[in-house]
């Protein structure tokens, strides 16, 4: 099987899927804005679709579903606190998955954002994945000054394949709460080339 080779970036409404976490993120979201002075803004979930010569690739971090079905998982962290990381409920996974799917991609805004269309980033950022960091979901342990989740995980990938990710444009009146932490831990990173 082959497909164009691509890098894909997805901004996916946080909350597309389901209601609590929809409104779980407005009201973070007006806390955050209440406490930084500022307006509130919509809040974006990235994703990303790779096509490379073998198959296409759906990469996003998640929390681990019931079902004991292959996605494609290449690490797991914990969720809120390190110690509730036993539980299923409390951890998330990264996903590599061929031939997989993003269950939200059709409510993406702008649709894909193409960041990288050679051979050698495809292949890179398949690499990369099994090594991004895996701190606690919604906590700072890394120091960067933001919470780690799904939007560090794509930045960091991108950052550290060698995509100018400072410059992807966000949605209009759209924050990413977690993507400058993956930028931040990607540069302090000496990856093997």
């Amino acid at each position: 099987m082959s497909c164009s080779v691509a890098v894909d970036l997805y901004w996916i409404p946080l909350g597309a899927g389901g209601h609590c976490v929809r409104v779980n993120g407005r009201v973070y979201e007006a806390m955050a804005a209440w406490r930084e002075h500022r307006g509130r803004a919509d809040l974006y979930h990235s994703a990303l679709v790779v096509g490379a010569p073998d198959g296409t690739y759906a990469i996003e971090m998640t929390p681990i579903p019931r079902s004991p079905a292959d996605r494609g998982v290449v690490a797991e962290g914990a969720v809120g606190s390190r110690w509730l990381r036993r539980s299923r409920v409390f951890r998330y996974e990264v996903r590599r998955w061929r031939g997989g799917a993003i269950p939200d991609v059709a409510e993406a805004v702008g649709g894909p954002v193409r960041v990288a269309s050679d051979d050698a980033t495809a292949a890179r950022v398949l690499d990369l994945l099994p090594s991004v960091p895996t701190p606690v979901w919604g906590r700072d342990e890394l120091h960067t000054g933001e919470m780690w989740n799904s939007n560090s995980v794509v930045s960091w990938v991108l950052s550290c394949a060698g995509v100018d990710v400072p410059a992807i444009a966000l949605p209009d009146r759209g924050r990413a709460p977690g993507w400058d932490a993956g930028i931040a831990v990607a540069c302090r990173v000496a990856l093997p080339s």
